[in-house]
């Protein structure tokens, strides 16, 4: 399971930007990710939940994932399709000459924090 290892990633990524802002407290991530990136949301989620807990930064934030749609483009017409439907073969013209336009991807996208507006103390 690669997830864990990609959750400690993520995190230190997450704690180095808010350690850079003065940020205390993290609320939640918001990842894209590809559907075809071979991480598996369901265990990057448990992992995820599990490491936070570790982290005076993170613990109780919130993941939320945003799924991007594998696409492919054909060479020999030009075409796009799903790829998770078709594979690598045009569904248009039956061409194995394509290539991934998007899906793969793994972005942190937002990291949003808990913050007080200025010159309201905390109750």
């Amino acid at each position: 399971m690669h997830e864990l290892g990609v959750v400690f990633q993520v995190i230190r990524h997450v704690e180095a930007v808010a350690a850079e802002n003065r940020v205390e407290k993290v609320s939640a991530v918001v990842l894209e990710l590809g559907e075809v990136s071979t991480v598996i949301p369901a265990y990057l989620t448990d992992c995820w939940n599990w490491a936070v807990r570790r982290s005076a930064v993170l613990d109780g934030a919130e993941l939320r994932i945003e799924p991007i749609e594998a696409v492919t483009q054909c060479r020999g017409c030009g075409g796009t399709y799903p790829t998770v439907a078709h594979g690598r073969t045009c569904p248009l013209c039956g061409s194995e000459d394509t290539y991934l336009l998007q899906g793969n991807e793994f972005i942190i996208k937002q990291i949003e924090i808990d913050q007080e507006p200025p010159g309201e103390p905390s109750q």
